[in-house]
């Protein structure tokens, strides 16, 4: 047997994306994720990327001080990541002293803002980064 895909690491701190019983994920997260939950997302990260050797991390609702050193570190380390934050716009995102920190040192290559109001989950816009101007624009 011949499974196809990516090491992911997850971590869910309240447990709300997997929702673990037992040691086993409850929703689908995908074959080959390993999940830490009830863990602070930033020992988390830590532990994912010194014992896992995810290809991606994910974790939600970033945006505490303790979460930039581990996401630097694993973008620095050639892991890709997937996170979620609370923010309307490019503009709003910036506002968040965590977040304006993470944007200045371009570790997100997008930045995807989803409709939470009237079509929850839709694409409303896309930022890209540019490498040659490091600024972020909407993706055409």
């Amino acid at each position: 047997m011949n499974f196809h895909g990516i090491n992911v690491g997850l971590v869910d701190e309240r447990g709300e994306l997997a929702a673990m019983y037992r040691g086993i994920p409850q929703n689908d997260i995908g074959l080959r994720t390993d999940v830490l939950d009830n863990i602070p997302k930033a020992i988390g990260m830590r532990m994912l990327i010194r014992s896992m050797a995810p290809k991606v991390i994910s974790a939600d609702e970033i945006g505490n001080n303790d979460e930039i050193e581990p996401i630097n570190y694993a973008i620095c380390s050639g892991i890709k990541g997937i996170f979620t934050a609370h923010g309307a716009s490019l503009e709003e995102i910036s506002i968040n002293p965590t977040l304006k920190t993470l944007l200045n040192l371009h570790v997100f290559e997008r930045i995807v803002f989803l409709e939470d109001k009237k079509r929850k989950g839709e694409i409303v816009n896309v930022y890209t980064l540019s490498k040659k101007t490091s600024e972020y624009s909407i993706m055409d």
